[in-house]
């Protein structure tokens, strides 16, 4: 049975008009929904309450903003009260001061993005996902197309006091998108992790620790970090991935272009410094030598690399130019627009211990498997519980996903355990010819490959039936093959039953019903499953 369908929930905010000295009027709507008519609509105006929050979050929390004036939007300024004041003991600037002001913002945030008939919307999409099963997760992707907003912390949004903030949950997995992109190429599913590691120039003022950071000796430190981080994790031994991780120190651009063309990579991982620019911004490869967003875009969709990493300041900032922010600038929205599948880039300045600390979970996560936005999420954690809930380290990391990206990055083990066909235990195995057909459909029949059909209500079954008298997992048909010396192999078949209500099997001696039990089938049987009034299947064995 194929993966059931990614279920995606996108919604966008933009500012509709703008009056000085008054409250604006925004628009929120939903885009893509996995149900129909949840493409809905709802005008908001940014609340005081929230402008205030926003206000003194970047007060506290943006101590390495790039410019003073990227701090405060000008349509903030605008509606901005002179004496922001929080609830609680604003004059007590420790953990829970600061604790209160995180979550403050982010029931705020909330609030804002989910009201109305968006929060229905939303209700109704995760019900979907829940009666879906598997632990089916719904991804939410935001699309801030107001610049100005696009610095807002939206990965702390949470419902209320002492529920998990929206990134760091696995059944709703958060990322931000565009509407506005080139269509995805043809993506390639990768069996290992082929990472592209490049150390650009540092900053040449004083990184977050204080010092200037030796490349050779970085690289060294990242390369192992991404290597050992996949070697060193022992709950997922079997289902670990090969990480091969090259290595290029302070390139020129032809020399970063030649290695993409030349290599079969399928992350680019950058470390070094980054401002906020027009087109894309810039990374600083080497003195002298800069490369934007838009330039190094080319090459990543032609090579075909599926995902960006930025371990550099403000990759996820919008460029400004006389306190006005550029909309589409950022490094991580101009290589999403030009069709790079998944970016993930930093909000603001990240300590080089914090990085560290979140490149080691998430390759840890890619190597098990893991969606990107799921690894995203697992190696927030990490920093929240490293660095704490009221400091600013877990909200930094910013992923974007192109809206076409499922975020798979690496090929995903089939819950069924096939057999090779090139298998020395193939040998001697006879062709499978048997089959289950609902009674009165002759058009659909269900085979029974490699040796099973696994039947329930739950769409991780091979067949489907949904029934409500049908358990999630309800029955599987096995094949056990006889050894006949003259012969050959003979498969039989039997049906063994796992559920709530048993199954009824109908033959030449009469209808038995079979419960938490198994039974030999012969061509021809009739099977319900669950009830009497249930739909009738015959079980075939082809000739």
């Amino acid at each position: 049975m194929l993966p059931t369908k990614s279920l995606c929930l996108n919604i966008s905010i933009d500012r509709l008009h703008q009056v000085p000295g008054k409250a604006e009027h925004f628009a929120i709507w939903v885009w893509n929904a996995p149900y129909p008519g949840g493409h809905v609509h709802h005008d908001c105006v940014l609340s005081e309450s929230l402008a205030q929050t926003w206000l003194v979050w970047q007060d506290m929390f943006s101590p390495f903003s790039w410019s003073q004036s990227s701090r405060m939007p000008a349509h903030q300024v605008a509606i901005a009260p002179t004496v922001v004041v929080l609830s609680g003991n604003s004059g007590r600037l420790g953990a829970t001061y600061s604790g209160h002001l995180m979550q403050q913002l982010g029931i705020d945030l909330w609030k804002w993005l989910f009201d109305g008939p968006i929060q229905n919307c939303l209700e109704r999409s995760q019900g979907i996902a829940i009666g879906i099963g598997s632990n089916q997760a719904l991804r939410l992707r935001l699309e801030v197309r107001d610049p100005d907003l696009i610095l807002m912390p939206w990965e702390i949004m949470q419902p209320q006091i002492g529920k998990q903030a929206i990134s760091l949950s696995q059944q709703l997995l958060f990322s931000r998108t565009s509407s506005d992109v080139a269509p995805l190429p043809p993506l390639r599913t990768e069996q290992c992790l082929n990472i592209l590691l490049v150390l650009g120039e540092e900053s040449t003022g004083q990184n977050s620790n204080g010092g200037c950071l030796k490349l050779e000796q970085e690289a060294r430190l990242l390369a192992s970090i991404l290597e050992n981080s996949v070697l060193n994790n022992t709950k997922a031994i079997g289902t670990l991935v090969p990480c091969q991780v090259d290595t290029l120190i302070a390139p020129t651009a032809a020399e970063l272009i030649s290695a993409l063309e030349s290599g079969v990579y399928n992350v680019l991982f950058y470390a070094g410094h980054g401002v906020p620019a027009p087109n894309g911004g810039l990374l600083f490869l080497r003195p002298g030598v800069t490369m934007n967003g838009t330039e190094l875009a080319q090459v990543l969709t032609r090579c075909r690399v599926t995902l960006a990493v930025f371990n550099s300041c403000w990759g996820a900032q919008s460029a400004r130019i006389d306190n006005q922010a550029i909309p589409r600038s950022s490094l991580a929205e101009v290589l999403i627009h030009h069709g790079v599948p998944a970016v993930l880039a930093m909000r603001d300045a990240i300590a080089d211990q914090e990085a560290i600390s979140f490149i080691e979970a998430f390759a840890r996560a890619l190597a098990e498997r893991k969606s990107i936005d799921q690894a995203v999420a697992i190696a927030r954690q990490q920093l929240l519980t490293l660095y704490k809930f009221n400091q600013p380290a877990w909200t930094l990391p910013v992923l974007y996903i192109h809206p076409e990206f499922d975020g798979q990055l690496l090929e995903v083990i089939p819950d069924i355990t096939e057999l090779p066909p090139d298998s020395p235990t193939s040998v001697g195995r006879p062709h499978l010819n048997a089959y289950l057909r609902p009674v009165g459909f002759t058009a659909n029949n269900y085979n029974i490959n490699s040796s099973l059909l696994r039947i329930g209500r739950a769409q991780k079954n091979d067949l489907v039936i949904e029934e409500k008298w049908v358990s999630q997992t309800h029955a599987e048909i096995i094949c056990r093959c006889t050894s006949l010396s003259a012969n050959g192999a003979r498969p039989n078949y039997f049906l063994r039953d796992f559920s709530r209500f048993g199954t009824l099997v109908s033959g030449p001696n009469g209808t038995q019903k079979v419960h938490h039990d198994q039974v030999s089938l012969q061509s021809g049987m009739e099977l319900k499953f669950g009830s009497s009034k249930g739909q009738a299947w015959e079980f075939v064995i082809g000739t």
